[in-house]
């Protein structure tokens, strides 16, 4: 797979911008994000083409699909895109993906004549800035240079056991306060084990400050890389955090080291890769979410967790052909990583919205200015919407859904924590942060601990596992006024999916 120069995402922000990843971690206000009760009146398609469209001279990028996921197919849609004006920044030949970039306006146009190409879409609607900068200079660096290492799963796993803490049977510090951990049972679950050395979790987010006293025994750099551009970029800088502690949060629910500092994560004894995805405006751009699948899966990862959504759109429409291309690259990218093994964990959103019953959407496009459009089942979030996702809700201290929490019969898959959680945070510290951000993390570590457990567990047999053992939890027996209604059974409900990840049971 050839690689090419990663290129920038950064574009300046309006009111609504970054709300990726705002509308999932934890904020002072919990605000919705734009989906209302309106009637539908079909699909967005109308109000978006208008959006996307360009003016000669900007430079746009484009996700485009081949027919067929191979290495003939994708080098007939470079050249495709040479013949089109436009520039290849990298291709995944694995899922006959290319991320290109053009000036002409009418590049998707000729590219969607093409024999050899599926679909193509943009990827944004603003155009990237002639300021932007170069995110990851250069290539890649080569295997075996300075700041990379081994790139096996294999040779990984060797390498953190090197550095692998000893575990004991103290409490750190703080974790006294970590009333989430009681909450699903991990603080037992630690009594048995604290996860293997074995186990890799890939935390597609802001970066992971390596040098937090509580991260830094878990976190495999070998694994790591920045995805800004598009193309992994291996080296330390590429994936440590900027002006976000958004990932360093996260990545302390799962995996916070029991080393006598700090807190404890769900899965204290696994490692962590930093997959950075999340640029310093706040956004997940398609390119960088594609890039982070790839690279956690071609790295060895086990587990996934995706505390965003992909921007700019909070929901992506299968009836605006730019949003559709954009949704199958993203998607093929989640299958491929299901098909090396991996299980993928999302968020399930902070706008308290009826996910099974969209109707409304008004924060979209956010890279530019929103319109308010009509959305029904053929929009999705992504990548929590998408097949063999874990869609996470979150609950508060008494169990109950939390307020700002996304929910829906069928789309929901089990919840977790997700209110006033502890954690790490950037500058070697700790914080309390609220969202289904937050939430995720507890079950992308619970399924750390299953696949610590279970070995020979993979994929989908250990999301399987993960919701079996969740605990039912019902309905509230009545509605708060003017609030969500849970619909569904005691098992597989609405609100809590089929209900609140267990720890305990995970390694038992």
């Amino acid at each position: 797979m050839p690689v090419r120069t990663p290129r920038t995402t950064a574009r300046g922000r309006t009111l609504a911008a970054g709300a990726a990843l705002s509308a999932l971690v934890g904020l002072t206000v919990l605000a919705p994000q734009g989906a209302t009760a309106a009637p539908a009146a079909g699909t967005g398609a109308a109000a978006t083409t208008a959006a996307a469209a360009t003016a000669p001279g900007e430079t746009m990028v484009y996700a485009v699909n081949a027919r067929q996921a191979n290495r003939g197919q994708t080098l007939k849609v470079e050249r495709a895109v040479t013949a089109a004006g436009g520039s290849v920044v990298t291709s995944w030949a694995e899922i006959g993906v290319v991320i290109a970039r053009s000036t002409d306006p009418g590049f998707a146009a000729a590219l969607r004549r093409d024999a050899a190409v599926e679909s193509v879409g943009a990827t944004r609607t603003a155009a990237v800035a002639a300021t932007d900068p170069t995110t990851g200079v250069g290539d890649p660096l080569a295997e075996g240079e300075s700041g990379n290492g081994p790139r096996t799963k294999a040779a990984a796993a060797q390498r953190a056991a090197d550095v692998e803490a000893t575990t004991t049977a103290a409490l750190d510090p703080r974790e006294g306060e970590q009333w989430d951990l009681a909450a699903i049972g991990a603080d037992e679950a630690h009594e048995i084990t604290d996860g293997s050395r074995d186990v890799l979790v890939a935390v597609l987010d802001s970066g992971i400050e390596g040098t937090h006293p509580d991260l830094a025994p878990n976190i495999d750099a070998a694994a790591s890389a920045g995805c800004l551009g598009g193309v992994p970029d291996t080296r330390y800088a590429a994936w440590q955090p900027t002006t976000s502690d958004h990932g360093t949060h996260v990545a302390g629910t799962i995996a916070a080291a029991r080393n006598g500092v700090g807190i404890v994560g769900v899965a204290p004894g696994v490692r962590m890769s930093s997959v950075k995805v999340v640029n310093d405006d706040g956004f997940i751009y398609p390119e960088a979410a594609i890039c982070g699948f790839m690279h956690a899966a071609l790295t060895g990862a086990d587990v996934t967790n995706n505390s965003y959504y992909v921007d700019p759109w909070q929901f992506w429409c299968d009836d605006d052909a730019d949003q559709r291309a954009v949704k199958t690259a993203v998607d093929r990218a989640v299958q491929f990583s299901r098909g090396r093994g991996v299980a993928n964990v999302a968020a399930a959103g902070n706008s308290n919205v009826d996910l099974a019953h969209k109707t409304t959407d008004s924060s979209s496009p956010n890279d530019t200015t929103p319109v308010t459009r009509p959305i029904d089942g053929g929009c999705e979030d992504i990548p929590a919407e998408l097949d063999g996702v874990v869609t996470v809700s979150s609950t508060d201290r008494n169990g109950a859904k939390s307020s700002f929490s996304n929910y829906g019969e069928g789309v929901i898959d089990v919840a977790a924590p997700g209110r006033g959680i502890l954690s790490a945070v950037t500058g070697g510290g700790y914080g309390l942060k609220s969202g289904t951000s937050m939430a995720s993390p507890h079950a992308a570590g619970v399924l750390a601990l299953i696949k610590s457990a279970h070995p020979e567990l993979s994929g989908d047999a250990l999301v399987q596992r993960l919701e079996q053992q969740a605990d039912d939890t019902p309905c509230p027996a009545t509605a708060p006024t003017g609030g969500a209604l849970c619909t569904g059974t005691a098992a597989d409900n609405g609100f809590f999916g089929e209900g609140l990840v267990d720890a305990l049971d995970a390694v038992r």
